[in-house]
């Protein structure tokens, strides 16, 4: 895959994270709480929105190093490594293992990635 189209797909992936999200708020914190303006911290019912949640802050976290390094890689030329596919695709794999509580396969899967944006990196510094 081009690092243009795992570019593409990171931000359908934010999508998804974002729409998984709000799927499981509504259930976890109350149409009216939502609709309203927030000012008191409430306790979620259930597991999947709180996973949800972590699992969209971690994504934002690793998206930004992705999106800068993909960029650098295409501004520069040197695309056509495997680190950006490795590290969408074990990014996708990452959300329903999240959701689904599976411990140590999402930990692999989140070092896959890292491993992923370590190889986008060498390939854009000459390596």
């Amino acid at each position: 895959m081009s690092e243009l189209v795992c570019l593409e797909l990171s931000i359908l992936l934010w999508y998804a994270h974002v729409f998984t999200q709000g799927a499981f708020a509504g259930g976890a914190l109350g149409l009216p709480y939502l609709s309203g303006p927030r000012d008191v911290q409430r306790e979620p019912k259930g597991q999947l929105f709180p996973r949800a949640t972590r699992a969209l802050r971690n994504y934002v976290e690793n998206l930004a190093p992705f999106v800068a390094v993909d960029l650098g890689l295409i501004a520069t030329h040197h695309t056509g490594g495997l680190g950006a596919t490795i590290w969408i695709v074990a990014r996708i794999v990452y959300l329903p293992l999240y959701l689904s509580g599976v411990s140590y396969l999402r930990t692999l899967c989140w070092l896959a990635s890292l491993v992923g944006l370590g190889m986008m990196l060498a390939r854009l510094a000459g390596m």
